[in-house]
């Protein structure tokens, strides 16, 4: 074995996790998922930003306007999850960054101050913390529905601003019966890693 984490913690995050696509109704707690970020705020980023923003969607209403603005597919499985969250870049996180980046603060100024350069960073740093987001999820135990079949300049009307630009929506709870599809193909080790 050449990694330190066991096989039954391998198999949790990846090779057995699924993207589930029916849910018990079990339900999320808000201290599971301050656990589940708890643990992700650690995952690295450039410059340590953290434009990720988290909405969960809890009650009824909000589920119902959520629900209008999922592709088709998509509107039965986020309708029934017990949490969906709706995960977004914050393209203003740089005046985070003289706390976050204590050591060097001028980079707020000096990298950040244009608007289509705050965007750039935040939706890349941003969609990695939504990936450790997701593996923070199995991590919990739970299971993830990451989706991003969704109109997404509805999504940002209804839910959020023009500071925050939504990135996908993430069904959260245990998994129901016929959760999976049939696991689809990845590609092998000597068809993506290349030595130079």
């Amino acid at each position: 074995m050449s990694l330190v984490l066991d096989a039954a913690a391998q198999d949790l995050l990846f090779r057995e996790a699924r993207t589930a696509n029916t849910f018990t109704d079990e339900p999320v707690t808000d201290e599971q998922v301050q656990a589940i970020y708890d643990l992700v705020k650690y995952g690295p980023t450039a410059f340590n930003q953290s434009p990720l923003r988290i909405t969960l969607v809890r009650s009824p209403e909000a589920r119902e306007r959520l629900v209008r603005h999922m592709g088709e597919g998509n509107r039965p499985k986020t309708a029934a999850a017990p949490l969906v969250a709706i995960l977004s870049a914050d393209n203003e996180f740089h005046e985070e960054l003289p706390e976050l980046f204590p050591h060097a603060p001028q980079v707020k100024d000096a990298f950040f101050s244009e608007r289509p350069v705050r965007e750039g960073a935040a939706a890349l740093n941003a969609s990695l913390q939504a990936a450790y987001f997701i593996v923070g999820v199995r991590a919990a135990g739970l299971a993830a529905g990451p989706m991003t079949g969704v109109d997404f300049e509805g999504l940002r009307k209804e839910f959020l601003d023009d500071d925050h630009t939504p990135l996908m929506v993430v069904n959260i709870g245990r998994p129901g019966p016929d959760a999976w599809f049939p696991r689809s193909p990845r590609l092998p080790y000597e068809q993506v890693v290349t030595t130079v």
